[in-house]
């Protein structure tokens, strides 16, 4: 199982929050993370909705049976693989639960430095992160590696100095955003719109691949090299 942050940077002008709506649907592209030319492109995720596991499936990392957001069944693969969006209650929930354990069973793996552990969790962007990126999405993947975002409109809520909100099909950041603030009678935008993904936490079972490569989190982009 791997965590995967999707962070943004804009530059906001007259803007104090910039959140991203939790029941949107998110327009995504996902590939195979162990053979990188496997792909889908802008498949559509639905928050609210959670499809069920079937009785006997399994998933590709052999882990516990969950509720997932989305699944897929890669060529030539007998298992299927699960993509979650998750709350920052669920994130919380998951990092404490599999925070400390040891092999043996299985081996939890931290990807950033012990100092930035306070920035692992997702938030608004505010004038402070000016073109700084900020973790505003998790991801739980078991066998699906979500590497782009594409925004289509109405995934993110604007809230200006004044304290006005703009949300819904009003805010669409695929391009430069601009509106006016009648209630404050001043202009906001988004500029220099920008997002990416990044791996934060991962949980394996250590068993099950070169221990070497399992630390450095090679197995995540082509495969351990001892198992060829």
């Amino acid at each position: 199982m791997v965590v995967y942050f999707l962070y943004i940077k804009a530059e906001l002008e007259e803007i104090a929050l910039l959140s991203l709506n939790p029941k949107s649907n998110l327009c995504i592209d996902i590939r195979n993370p162990t053979k990188s030319d496997e792909t889908r492109e802008k498949i559509i995720i639905n928050p609210n909705e959670y499809a069920r596991r079937q009785g006997g499936e399994k998933d590709s990392l052999c882990c516990q049976a969950v509720d997932h957001h989305f699944s897929i069944t890669w060529e030539k693969s007998e298992t299927s693989s699960f993509l979650n969006i998750l709350s920052k209650e669920e994130l919380q929930t998951l990092l404490k639960k599999n925070k400390g354990k040891q092999e043996g069973s299985c081996l939890f793996r931290r990807v950033i430095p012990a100092n930035d552990e306070d920035l692992c969790t997702i938030r608004n962007v505010t004038p402070d992160d000016y073109l700084q990126f900020v973790p505003v999405a998790a991801f739980e993947g078991r066998g699906i590696e979500p590497y782009a975002f594409h925004p289509m409109g109405g995934e993110f809520i604007i809230k200006s100095q004044g304290g006005h909100v703009f949300e819904g099909d009003d805010v669409d950041l695929s391009d430069d955003w601009a509106d006016w603030d009648t209630e404050n009678e001043v202009s906001v935008c988004v500029m220099e719109f920008e997002s990416k993904f990044e791996i934060k936490y991962y949980v394996e079972k250590v068993s099950q691949f070169c221990r070497e490569c399992f630390k450095i989190g090679y197995i995540f982009s082509g495969g351990c090299k001892s198992l060829k």
